[in-house]
């Protein structure tokens, strides 16, 4: 079960430290995936009322959510993946390594992450990390490599 860090709440960043977070989930809206529902309601959506929310598992047995935050411009919005992922890396450090994500919102509407995020996620996701979104036939449960097969990359010396 999810221990919620009392670290980190009292900062403004939401973490949770998982005991099991190397066991793999099946699909299904399973703890992750409710996580991500729960912190949707803290969307900042005043423009297109789609509330959105994703939770990562890292490697550690951390888990960190964020949410969507739109502006009036929209190009500067961010998704709710991006926000986790932007915290995770603030907290956690750029050594992450993501083992499972979950993307959920209160719109009942499909909701993969979106080519930007799916990007963003490929610097610090694992290829076979499980990645649970809402689809139009319920919610669907992939690997990250199959989700973005193509992935920009750049090799490092």
């Amino acid at each position: 079960m999810y221990r919620e860090r009392t670290d980190a709440v009292a900062s403004g960043l939401m973490a949770y430290e998982d005991d099991n977070a190397t066991r793999p989930r099946g699909s299904g809206k399973g703890e992750l995936f409710e996580l991500a529902r729960k912190v949707a309601s803290h969307s900042y959506s005043p423009y297109s009322g789609f509330r959105v929310g994703a939770a990562l598992r890292l490697s550690g047995g951390q888990v960190v959510v964020g949410t969507n935050v739109e502006n009036v411009s929209y190009g500067l919005t961010i998704c709710a993946e991006r926000a986790a992922l932007v915290t995770a890396v603030s907290q956690f450090g750029p050594e992450i390594r993501i083992v499972a994500v979950a993307v959920a919102n209160l719109n009942d509407a499909p909701s993969p992450p979106c080519g930007a995020c799916r990007q963003m996620l490929a610097e610090f996701t694992l290829a076979e990390a499980l990645v649970e979104f809402a689809s139009a036939d319920g919610v669907r449960t992939m690997a990250f490599s199959e989700l973005l097969p193509l992935a920009f990359e750049m090799k490092r010396r």
